[in-house]
């Protein structure tokens, strides 16, 4: 802090370039999950960037924010509201719309996490290295069962090491998973940001994430995924503590 790293890009960009370094993560990994968010946006009358494409030439043109973070790697500032009711299972059956049931949510970080002076023990991740295998269990789930992800970005680097840590590829395997295709509704391996995300819907801190787990659940999402029983939300990556949450149909229950 000292040396003038003091906002979030700057702080997050040191820790993913560490670990892009480490586990050869290319730039377009990056690019895929900004295009996917982008994508799915423009079926979303209420997204921000609604009628506001983007595509790998403009993504690659525009500027540097701090690298490896372009503009568009960076989540967006908005105003607005969001907000979801919590009731019992017994409750919920009185609604008129379909409901998603809290299956499982985790809520920590590993070991001095929190060290600001960049000197965390496990300095390269996202906060999930304890938390993910606490959701999976307390879910009875893991990551083969989950048909569609909703993940935190803040910037495009952590949702790389959150997937990961939650168990979708492995670190040296980011490259081949993260691309265009694997990530859009409804055919992709792996659905992501079905909303358009903090990057391309609205940056409500994430609890629009959540919103958008419940649609797909339901069957209501403007990009509906075809295996929409079980949804995966990630909360900010970087961040201490972290926090993730699992929805699923009753069918799970």
């Amino acid at each position: 802090m000292p040396y003038g790293v003091l906002a979030p890009p700057q702080r997050f960009a040191m820790r993913v370039q560490r670990y892009m370094h480490e586990h050869g993560v290319r730039q377009e990994a990056l690019r895929a999950i900004a295009l996917a968010s982008y994508h799915h946006a423009q079926a979303n009358p209420r997204a921000v960037m609604h009628g506001k494409p983007l595509d790998a030439g403009k993504y690659d043109a525009s500027r540097w924010i701090v690298e490896p973070f372009h503009l568009y790697d960076c989540c967006m500032e908005n105003d607005g509201a969001a907000a979801l009711l919590l009731v019992s299972a017994e409750r919920a059956h009185d609604f008129r719309r379909k409901p998603a049931y809290v299956l499982g949510a985790a809520f920590g970080s590993g070991h001095r996490a929190a060290a600001t002076a960049h000197n965390a023990p496990l300095y390269a991740t996202s906060s999930f290295d304890t938390v993910a295998s606490d959701l999976y269990r307390m879910a009875g789930a893991g990551p083969l069962d989950v048909g569609v992800v909703q993940a935190y970005e803040n910037f495009t680097g952590g949702v790389v090491m959150a997937l990961a840590e939650h168990g979708f590829f492995r670190p040296d395997e980011a490259n081949d998973f993260l691309t265009f295709d694997n990530l859009i509704a409804p055919t992709g391996r792996l659905p992501l940001n079905t909303s358009g995300g903090n990057l391309a819907e609205c940056y409500m801190h994430g609890l629009e994430l959540v919103l958008e787990a419940v649609r797909q659940v339901r069957g209501t999402s403007t990009s509906q995924v075809r295996r929409n029983d079980v949804a995966l939300v990630i909360g900010g990556p970087m961040v201490t503590p972290a926090s993730n949450l699992i929805l699923g149909s009753e069918a799970t229950l």
